[in-house]
């Protein structure tokens, strides 16, 4: 396990701190981008324009852990309207999914209320509560904690909401909250349908050993290259993945990576992996993909969502070209370098939004 730790450590912190020299020049305008039908929806309405209201509410109330959320609403529809819980990825974020100027999930519930479907977005615990959680959980929380228990509440919000159709209630989880997203519905959640925003139905650690060696294969040459390429390529990732599911609970708790994260926390996804919880799910499902996403990958996890879905009539795969993770417009050809786009102010694309709405509207 620690030679694991170790090895993923090392990659991420030479792609991390290693030099960015590549030899495209990143735009320094949002007008250098592909527009892809890029502009806001909203950007033109002014705040008496917009078709929503907004209300502040706390996600958790009395529990210690509470986290400020905001529910939007369509404005006047006088009647009841379907609703969609808003699910982060990995790492600590606000409830607007803010990354660097970038705020998808702010764009995503402007959009959708107005029109006509209500969203709920909220704090991510470890944005809130990061510190508390270390101190009072240490190594045992998992997206339990993490994730999932505040989904869940954030849900029940929505379906005692007199205004709200509670059997329209839908879930959108985007990275991670996406492959998180059937195990949530199937403790608790319910929903009228799932939209896996960006995300995988593969293990983390196998997801994140690819990640890694994308990063080694931009960023290393020779015999060094050869030497990781000989490692990744091993079957280490399968032992370490086998030896995490094998380590014994207590002791799990107690081994911590450099990010933080125990091996309880990796051992509690891989005996709960989603395609488990997905075998099960007979609502319909709406699968989006970018395909210039360098954290989850068209050819396998894409790919592998297509596979364990294949036959069933209530599912949408929907792949959007010249996209990146966010959903915003992207020209990096290299890994290492969107992190540097993603500095860059966009938009999320609006036929992917037009894409979300209508699909909620029919299903």
């Amino acid at each position: 396990m620690k030679k694991l730790i170790m090895l993923l450590t090392l990659v991420f912190l030479f792609t991390a701190c290693g030099g960015n020299d590549s030899s495209e020049v990143l735009p320094e305008k949002e007008s250098e981008f592909p527009q892809l039908n890029n502009e806001n929806p909203l950007s033109e309405e002014s705040e008496s324009e917009k078709r929503f209201i907004e209300i502040p509410v706390i996600i958790g109330e009395g529990s210690g852990w509470e986290l400020d959320g905001i529910l939007t609403l369509p404005d006047n529809t006088g009647q009841k309207v379907p609703a969609v819980v808003l699910v982060h990825g990995s790492g600590p974020s606000d409830m607007n999914g803010t990354v660097y100027e970038n705020k998808p999930f702010l764009e995503i519930a402007e959009y959708l209320s107005s029109n006509g479907i209500a969203v709920i977005r909220y704090d991510k615990r470890t944005f809130t509560h990061g510190a508390k959680m270390l101190q009072e959980l240490g190594g045992s929380f998992t997206v339990w904690e993490e994730t999932i228990k505040d989904a869940l509440s954030a849900t029940e919000i929505l379906k005692a909401d007199p205004r709200i159709n509670e059997n329209k209630v839908y879930i959108l989880g985007h990275s991670m909250g996406g492959s998180l997203a059937p195990r949530i519905h199937a403790m608790g959640g319910n929903y009228a349908g799932l939209i896996l925003y960006a995300g995988t139905p593969r293990s983390l650690m196998e997801l994140m050993a690819d990640q890694q060696f994308l990063a080694v294969t931009e960023t290393m040459e020779g015999e060094e290259l050869e030497e990781m390429t000989a490692l990744f390529q091993s079957g280490i990732v399968k032992e370490q993945i086998t030896a995490v599911i094998n380590t014994p609970d207590e002791e799990a708790k107690t081994q911590i990576d450099t990010f933080g994260t125990s091996v309880y926390y990796y051992k509690d996804l891989e005996i709960n992996p989603a395609d488990m919880f997905i075998e099960n799910i007979t609502a319909p499902f709406l699968v989006m993909h970018a395909d210039n996403d360098f954290q989850v990958f068209t050819d396998k996890d894409f790919a592998l969502y297509k596979e364990l879905l294949s036959g069933r009539s209530n599912v949408t795969f929907k792949l959007y070209e010249n996209l990146n993770h966010l959903f915003m417009p992207s020209t990096v050809t290299r890994s290492v370098d969107i992190h540097d786009e993603y500095k860059i102010k966009a938009n999320v694309d609006g036929q992917v939004l037009k894409d979300i709405a209508d699909w909620i509207q029919v299903n």
